[in-house]
């Protein structure tokens, strides 16, 4: 294996801010070229291979350019890169927005369309879906008003698509802190104190949390002192007040672009491309199930609160409050399981759990990783991966390369993310263009005195987000349209939610775990302990999920502006069942709305409807069955978006999908269908 040469070479990651700009407006220019001659062509010459094959070709040749160029604004420690790569990202959309404006061109496609209809040639399923998807664009493109409206229309797009990125830009930048003294942060685990930064304040001692996630969730968790975790928690949640008018004019621009295009609302114009042509429904009949739930588990951690605050002689004034749900839901686990998570992480050294996971998935979908030593990346800290057929023996074995980058500095994505940053496809001669998917993530450093370990939370955040790399390594679709994750929004969280379920299982708990001291593996009395925690409380986990939908859901179908400020925090109260603390704009820091999930976060939800019938009727007898992984990467994975979502499950499942084990799985039975 070491000795195969892949035929396709990794992109190269040396470019400087001039050339990434460079490159991207000559890419630019190629593909305006190509759309030039689509939309030159007389009628009776528009068919299937000079409009739609030209177009599809362009398209992924312009995508396996620009977004390599476009990822170093979430990874360089370079500011020039970044502000480059976040420039070049703005002269891709812009043109975007342009290429979807042009009516020359989808005058040629609906011509060829027309005469691959008469001439009655017969297309493959994945050609016919090209051609009606690149028809559809046009038509949601609003290409059917007067030239006046079109252009109105392009103005819109084009600022909606800046204020899009200024956030995103604001929410990867982002670099606040909050000080607390270290009586303050009594309650937080030493590995974690270990891991701030230290400094002298006149005649104090401050130790700065940052709001990168292994920094602050821990004090959420831990802090014993409520003022403390109050502090952390106001802070946290007006980090990124800066966005919140960049939002009220992305949602006023959506309202007018929906209007002018003759949809109701921002919602109705994003959902019909989407599975399901309501969340509004599915959230309100969830929400009605969970809310008597909710209710109970809220009940049981405020006593939990008052019997903790009674013997502190401290007061208690009978609310629930936000930094109070991690904080007694810990507490709630370690006295009701004896479950401490400080010791479960002890088991999660990240030199073990990542090559395990990774083995995991090689065996389960039939297939190698190699590290690629001696590479230069856009940082040090990201590793580069070859992947191979577990059988392959020459270079036809090769599937695609893997980048994990995996530990938090300044300026990067702060969060858990998969980028598919070339797409797979088929060239026009017949050899395949290879896919590469980027997995960002931010887990905790190794401190003084221990390695770095992972929390059992993290280890399932590794396990989702690699679905997503496999989804769109293992995907083989003809065009890169349809590649990968390039589904329906409400189905793509499905397979990686679906490969959580590895992570609550025993024999993949013992297998993935190895004290840093003993080397030992978690007893079997843990293990139990950490599979019966998982739905302790899931009906208040599932309320703050809904209330982020919820919010996504209003501010998308109400038709007149609202103070969105407002809503974030009534919603909160009202739906999540915690009292909020200072009303700041925490939907700032809301960036699904601007990264392609605005009208559609219900999808995480609703996905796991689809999650939960995949596992439990093909792979809970036996998780890591390779013959299931098969079923599944031929199934789920290889198709990509190239059909309908609903077919690929069918296959899988052997009938069409059902809400029984979600039920099941939130309720202990099954509940009337969803």
């Amino acid at each position: 294996m070491a000795n195969l040469t892949p035929p396709q070479p990794p992109p190269v990651w040396t470019h400087t801010s001039e050339e990434v700009l460079k490159l991207t407006k000559e890419a630019i220019e190629r593909d305006r070229k190509i759309q030039d001659q689509v939309a030159k062509l007389p009628a009776s010459e528009c068919n299937f291979e000079t409009v739609f094959l030209v177009l599809a070709r362009s398209e992924a040749e312009f995508d396996s350019t620009t977004e390599p160029l476009s990822f170093y604004q979430n990874v360089s420690p370079s500011k020039a890169l970044r502000d480059a790569s976040n420039e070049a990202e703005q002269l891709v959309r812009d043109f975007g927005v342009e290429s979807s404006m042009r009516i020359d061109v989808y005058n040629a496609k609906v011509a060829a369309q027309k005469n691959i209809e008469a001439s009655g040639k017969k297309l493959s399923s994945e050609e016919q879906r090209l051609v009606e998807k690149l028809v559809q664009d046009g038509v949601r493109s609003g290409l059917a008003l007067p030239e006046a409206d079109r252009e109105q229309l392009t103005g819109w797009k084009k600022e909606l698509s800046q204020l899009c990125l200024e956030f995103s830009k604001n929410f990867n930048e982002e670099n606040g802190f909050v000080s607390f003294t270290l009586d303050e942060l009594k309650g937080v685990p030493e590995d974690v104190v270990s891991g701030y930064v230290k400094r002298t304040e006149g005649d104090k001692e401050l130790y700065d949390v940052t709001h990168k996630t292994p920094d602050i969730f821990p004090l959420f968790k831990y802090a014993q002192i409520p003022e403390t975790r109050r502090r952390a928690y106001d802070s946290f949640e007006a980090r990124l007040e800066q966005n919140a008018p960049l939002l009220d004019r992305a949602l006023e621009l959506r309202r007018k672009i929906a209007t002018l295009l003759g949809y109701k609302t921002w919602a109705d114009y994003v959902t019909e491309v989407k599975m399901v042509k309501s969340g509004g429904n599915f959230l309100a009949d969830l929400e009605q199930k969970l809310r008597p739930v909710g209710v109970q588990e809220r009940d049981t951690l405020l006593a939990l609160k008052a019997e903790e605050l009674k013997a502190k002689g401290e007061p208690f004034d009978g609310e629930f409050y936000l930094w109070d749900y991690r904080y007694y839901d810990r507490l709630y686990v370690e006295k009701t399981l004896s479950l401490d998570d400080a010791l479960v992480k002890e088991y999660f050294p990240v030199s073990v759990v990542v090559p395990t996971i990774l083995e995991i998935y090689q065996n389960l979908l039939g297939v190698r990783f190699h590290e690629v030593k001696d590479v230069q990346t856009w940082h040090p800290d990201a590793q580069m991966f070859s992947v191979w057929a577990a059988d392959g023996k020459d270079e036809s074995g090769f599937i695609g390369y893997c980048y994990l980058d995996l530990f938090p500095r300044a300026a990067k994505y702060s969060h858990a993310a998969v980028w598919p940053l070339l797409p797979g496809y088929t060239l026009p001669d017949g050899k395949r263009s290879y896919p590469l998917a980027a997995m960002v993530a931010n887990l905790a450093k190794p401190t003084p005195d221990r390695p770095a370990l992972m929390r059992h939370d993290d280890v399932v955040t590794f396990f989702h987000e690699m679905g997503h790399v496999f989804h769109g390594l293992l995907s083989n679709t003809r065009f890169s349209r349809f590649h990968g994750t390039s589904v329906a929004r409400d189905f793509v969280e499905a397979p990686s939610q679906m490969l959580e379920n590895w992570c609550w299982e025993p024999k993949v708990l013992k297998k993935m775990s190895s004290h840093y001291k003993t080397k030992e593996p978690l007893s079997d009395e843990l293990i139990e302990k950490i599979v019966q925690s998982r739905y302790v409380n899931v009906g208040l986990f599932y309320l703050r999920q809904l209330f982020f939908a919820w919010f996504d859901i209003k501010v998308h179908t109400n038709q007149d502006k609202s103070d969105a400020t407002a809503l974030w925090n009534d919603l909160r109260e009202n739906i999540s069942l915690v009292k909020g603390g200072k009303r700041s704009a925490g939907q700032g820091s809301f960036g699904h709305i601007v990264g392609g999930y605005d009208a559609g976060y219900y999808g995480y939800t609703y996905s796991l409807v689809f999650a939960a019938d995949m596992y439990a009727t093909v792979f809970k007898a036996d998780p890591l069955d390779p013959a299931r992984g098969d079923r599944y990467r031929k199934s789920i994975l290889q198709p990509g978006g190239s059909r309908e979502e609903l077919d690929s499950l069918e296959e899988f499942l052997g009938r069409p999908p059902n809400s029984d084990a979600f039920m099941k799985e939130l309720f202990g039975e099954a509940k009337p269908h969803l």
